[in-house]
């Protein structure tokens, strides 16, 4: 049984160069980002947005909701596969890098299917369920503060259907997740929502050594 490969920058360029399609938007918005106040950091790898495109697509998924919109290279790729009459829900504590997204957006031709939401994504999220809105996901990305990943997970498993997937980001946190020094908040949090989602017989789970580690939730 052959173990997991570790993908160095020459590998990573050979995965870009055979399987990455990022276009001319996407890529403007990706360096732009990486300009930013811990832009790296905070944005998804491309292969990882092509990966939740993938997701959107095969899943037919028509409502999505997405928590951590940053500058939004996660919500073009999610939005342009969606299917015409399609939604996407958008979440972030402030407006500033969201606002940053709406040109590429519009470049795209998918504004029109993107509906952000300013606020504490709790709050947000015990909004749409107060408004009705349990079970109306198709598919939910999870990408905000880590620290509070335990009770967004409980809440979106409320708002995504029944046969509906929960993708988080971030699960293996840097590798801080098995590092027995690492106590702090965040990584806490991620530690916590990964031993929730083992034990959780509300759900198929499959954790991938993808990015910064992407944990697939089906819920049954």
């Amino acid at each position: 049984m052959a173990d997991q490969i570790a993908a160095g920058s020459e590998l990573l360029g050979y995965v870009r160069e055979f399987s990455l399609r990022e276009d001319e938007i996407l890529r403007d918005l990706r360096l732009m980002s990486a300009e930013l106040p811990g832009g790296e950091t905070m944005q998804v790898m491309p292969e990882e947005g092509q990966f939740l495109a993938m997701l959107v697509a095969a899943t037919g998924a028509a409502e999505v909701l997405e928590l951590g919109t940053f500058t939004g290279y996660s919500t073009l790729c999610m939005a342009r596969a969606l299917p015409p009459r399609g939604r996407l829900v958008t979440c972030d504590i402030s407006a500033r890098w969201p606002e940053i997204g709406v040109e590429y957006w519009r470049r795209a031709g998918v504004f029109d299917h993107i509906d952000v939401r300013i606020g504490a994504a709790m709050e947000t999220l015990e909004e749409m369920i107060a408004e009705g809105r349990s079970g109306e996901f198709d598919l939910v990305f999870i990408d905000a503060d880590k620290r509070n990943y335990p009770d967004y997970y409980e809440l979106c498993l409320r708002l995504v259907r029944p046969g509906g997937l929960l993708v988080l980001d971030n699960t293996l946190f840097f590798g801080r997740v098995v590092d027995p020094l690492a106590e702090d908040a965040d990584t806490v949090g991620v530690r916590e929502v990964n031993a929730r989602i083992r034990d959780d017989r509300r759900v198929d789970i499959c954790m991938l050594p993808l990015a910064d580690g992407v944990t697939l939730v089906r819920r049954r």
